[in-house]
């Protein structure tokens, strides 16, 4: 019998999507490593700065447009519609190529197209997350989530040390054309797979008012407000200790490594975490209950956030943030899982890409905040004082409004408005026999 951790894989359609997503993230991380050491040695001494704009360029659209992407995946065939945002990253991949084998490669053409490759997918990722019911069983469902943390995090293990190995060759065109002949693997993933007929589209709202009805349908269901406020929280004060490797290594350095050395480790031990807390997270959700682990994992983050702060060597740090990696993994599939779970059907996509977009925004606010009071108070202090308020923050919610986290469990048996479109007053395909 299969492990509980790997159940949804024993579902079809999520086998394919999930072994192709993982092809493509192995794709997508060598480029974004190869793109800005590009960038880097393209503009000399300003290379710290551009290299700084072009990572950006890819990150930033999450933030900005997944509300966008969110009302589309309501409206459109999903399936289709992630098609062609995936085609659309195979262009920019490939332009990229095309540039950097033709040596005609501007600092500002790069950060152009990184910045169109990243809004691409952030326009096309919530039609994905919000596939992801129709692909497996309710009770896989966190599972199937986990997995899906577990890929993105194996490709950022993974996918810098095969960069690395192909930029010994000094081509950068082999690199792009990897990364876009890995987003093919998606697109013949979703030819393949097979999906409940999308309900058919009525009305003609404006993209304004979609989003608006997204944000009330939000904010109607219990869960997925709290889950939405809770993930806001957490990339304010938590999230930004990614940014914050680097001036963390800076400081745990041991003598004759080099930073970048430290840095590797450091992301590496990460990123094994989060990949063993999410294979480990279903077996645990299904001994001890999904809202418990969720509850732990709120507690436990800042927890080993300030151990992790606070240990005195590279050594003592490693085993610390490996612990960091595995519970900020169980918090973030944790409330993705509320939201899926929760989420009226027809508005499934829109409310996914709030929740996206609380995490966009409020991660790299939190970064550049933290990171400007760590020049000033060291990066010690201010990783361990975001943990302490994050810490406070989720006593403070468990004492005094106990109903934020309490709203984050299962729903209960017999519900009938959870994941339907009359719970937030939207027209509900069946009955109407139409809808969106």
């Amino acid at each position: 019998m299969a492990p509980v951790s790997l159940r949804p894989l024993r579902s079809r359609n999520f086998a394919l999507i999930w072994s192709a997503a993982l092809v493509s993230n192995l794709g997508s991380w060598t480029q974004t490593v190869a793109l800005g050491v590009l960038v880097y040695t393209r503009t000399g001494a300003a290379g710290a700065g551009w290299a700084g704009l072009v990572a950006a360029a890819g990150f930033v659209p999450i933030g900005l447009l997944a509300p966008v992407g969110g009302a589309l995946a309501d409206r459109l065939d999903r399936r289709k519609w992630l098609i062609l945002t995936t085609l659309a990253e195979m262009v920019f991949a490939v332009v990229l190529a095309v540039l950097a084998g033709v040596h005609h490669d501007p600092p500002w053409a790069l950060v152009l197209l990184s910045f169109l490759g990243g809004a691409s997918g952030a326009i096309g990722f919530p039609a994905y997350q919000a596939m992801v019911p129709d692909l497996v069983p309710a009770e896989d469902l966190l599972g199937a989530v986990s997995l899906s943390s577990a890929q993105y995090n194996l490709g950022r293990v993974i996918g810098p040390a095969i960069a690395g190995l192909i930029l010994l060759t000094q081509n950068y065109a082999i690199v792009f054309g990897v990364n876009a002949a890995s987003f093919g693997a998606v697109v013949v993933a979703l030819l393949l797979v097979r999906l409940p007929p999308p309900a058919p589209v009525t009305g003609d709202d404006s993209m304004f008012r979609r989003i608006a009805e997204g944000a009330r349908a939000a904010r109607a269901e219990p869960g997925c407000r709290s889950a939405i406020r809770a993930i806001g929280v957490v990339a304010l004060l938590a999230s930004p200790f990614i940014a914050l490797v680097p001036a963390m290594a800076h400081v745990l350095r041991p003598p004759g490594w080099s930073l970048a050395a430290t840095t590797a480790v450091l992301i590496t031990a990460q990123g094994v975490g989060a990949v063993a807390g999410a294979l480990a997270l279903p077996g645990l959700a299904v001994r001890f209950g999904r809202f418990a682990m969720l509850r732990a994992a709120l507690v436990a983050v800042p927890v080993l956030l300030g151990g992790y702060a606070l240990a005195p060597d590279l050594a003592l740090a490693v085993p610390a943030f490996v612990a960091v990696g595995a519970a900020y993994i169980a918090v973030l599939s944790g409330l993705n899982t509320v939201v899926q779970l929760r989420a009226p059907t027809a508005a499934r996509g829109r409310i996914l890409s709030i929740y996206m977009m609380a995490l966009g925004l409020l991660y790299p606010v939190g970064a550049v905040i933290q990171g400007r009071l760590a020049v000033v108070h060291g990066i010690r202090a201010v990783t361990a004082g975001g943990a302490v308020i994050l810490f406070a923050l989720v006593v403070t919610a468990a004492v005094v409004r106990p109903t934020i986290l309490s709203d984050l469990a299962d729903p209960a048996p017999g519900r009938t408005d959870v994941g339907s479109s009359d719970a937030v007053g939207l027209p509900d395909p069946a009955a109407a026999g139409g809808g969106e």
